[in-house]
């Protein structure tokens, strides 16, 4: 009897032994959870047995981005669990880039750029402050995580000035620039990114969709488009829900039938609103459109007015020669630009116009308003044609053949430009005879009037020698104002 318990108790104080050694298998993968079996009969050997449960993709509830990473030091990898990729994310690419983020959701946000860490993943791309924090197991490293799953990226010169800046636009509706002053660099992400989100999107069978201003995953459905074939009952549950999804690089929309016929119903009305609607000419005999004299073409002026010399024009002469010829710098010095605006508005309303009244007792309101109307003219004082010949002119040499090459050109141009040059120098002659006392010279009136009468219809030669002539042309026909005008027959 005493020998048999010790052979029960030699029996039971022996280790528990298995035919096979325990075995660790490998992390599940994406979807699967794990139920680890400890099972501590002995305090030497410990059994680990591992059951794995996988649950099919559309059972499966949504849950928030979690992620967890290892030592990346160590590893160079970042593990993730329940995101869309599922298993390890391996680091493609790391690199300090210019980062801007221009949108969130949809909102705009204000242009500010950081200098980042950025890390690359298969189906992510990390921003860090610090190249230090990428390693760090702190909460709240990353400043900003962009899901490449469904992203849309281009370059652009359009959101900044700077060079090499290309966009990452999320199916969210953020928007992130990126940018690095070397090309080669910025291209080898560019492709890198490119190729990442092509191949995250594929994986996923299409992107994961969000509802417009909120985080909340839609849930993937066989009544989403391109999930298999919606159930009747599904369609009646929720006819109201209805929302209006923008996915990068879908097809067009389709239009209903009642939508083309308002579209076409709209056309018609517009069209038939045109072609009843009055002409010009009647507009301007009920009074209801005023024809404007700043902006309008000399010709056209003189013909509405009867006269080959505007009438606003010789309203602002006469009042210069009544009480601004001794005026320091008259024509150089500006004058109020709100006032002359005011100005120009009664003119153009065909009011009564005083010079003499208080509001316009500043003679240099007076001069600028008048340099406003040659320079709104939609063809100068000295015609576009005439611009390259009147150049010619003053080219030649000799005074004589000067003087009688511009006064040839002159008598060539309509007779409204040529009596308005006619009275315009004569003024400005006589503007010369108080040059003691106004400080003007012949050469300040040809800089004052040089681009205001005369200018090239087409900007293809070099400004500052086309500026050169504009003002020796005018400086010229004032000194010489006597012989081309026959001002001395008067």
């Amino acid at each position: 009897m005493a020998g048999m318990r010790m052979t029960n108790a030699q029996s039971s104080s022996k280790p528990l032994s298995l035919s096979q050694p325990p075995q660790r298998l490998p992390v599940a993968v994406q979807g699967g959870v794990q139920l680890r079996i400890k099972n501590s009969q002995s305090s030497g050997d410990r059994l680990s047995q591992s059951k794995s449960m996988v649950l099919q993709e559309t059972d499966l509830p949504q849950k928030p981005i979690s992620r967890h990473r290892r030592n990346q030091s160590q590893h160079n990898v970042f593990i993730t669990a329940g995101g869309g990729g599922g298993g390890a994310d391996v680091e493609l690419k790391s690199e300090h880039l210019n980062v801007a983020k221009i949108s969130e959701g949809g909102k705009k946000q204000r242009k500010n750029w950081s200098l980042m860490w950025s890390v690359l993943t298969s189906d992510q791309l990390l921003f860090y402050k610090e190249r230090q924090q990428e390693t760090s197991q702190k909460s709240g490293g990353k400043t900003d995580v962009v899901q490449l799953c469904g992203a849309v990226i281009e370059w652009t010169t359009e959101k900044s000035s700077r060079k090499n800046v290309f966009q990452i636009t999320t199916n969210t509706g953020s928007e992130f620039l990126l940018q690095t002053d070397s090309y080669s660099t910025a291209s080898k992400w560019y492709d890198t990114i490119r190729k990442n989100i092509d191949s995250s999107t594929k994986a996923d069978g299409g992107f994961s969709l969000r509802r417009s201003n909120s985080t909340e995953y839609l849930p993937r459905h066989s009544s989403l488009p391109g999930y298999g074939s919606a159930s009747p009952n599904a369609k009646q549950r929720n006819p109201t829900h209805r929302r209006s999804i923008n996915m990068f690089g879908s097809s067009k929309l389709k239009h209903s039938t009642s939508d083309s016929t308002d579209k076409n119903g709209v056309k018609n009305r517009l069209k038939k609103f045109i072609s009843r609607r009055p002409s010009m000419k009647t507009l301007q005999e009920k009074g209801l459109i005023k024809d404007r004299v700043f902006g309008c073409h000399l010709a056209t002026l003189c013909e509405r007015e009867g006269a080959t010399v505007p009438r606003f024009v010789q309203i602002c002469l006469d009042a210069v020669e009544k009480r601004g010829l001794e005026a320091d710098g008259i024509y150089r010095v500006s004058g109020n630009l709100a006032t002359i605006q005011k100005l120009r508005f009664i003119v153009d309303q065909e009011e009564h116009l005083d010079l003499d009244h208080s509001q316009w007792e500043d003679v240099h309101v007076v001069t600028g308003a008048l340099k406003m109307f040659f320079r709104e003219l939609p063809e100068p004082l000295f015609p576009f044609r005439f611009f390259q010949p009147f150049v010619e002119a003053i080219k030649l040499k000799e005074s004589k053949h000067k003087v009688q090459a511009v006064k040839k050109l002159i008598q060539e141009l309509p007779k409204p430009n040529q009596d308005t040059m006619k009275v315009l120098f004569s003024h400005l002659h006589r503007v010369l005879a108080f040059s003691r006392k106004n400080l003007m010279s012949t050469q300040g009136i040809g800089i004052v009037f040089g681009p205001t009468l005369m200018w090239p219809e087409l900007d293809a030669g070099n400004m500052a020698v086309n500026m050169v002539y504009q003002n020796q042309i005018v400086e010229f026909i004032l000194i010489e104002s006597r012989q081309i005008f026959n001002l001395d027959m008067k």
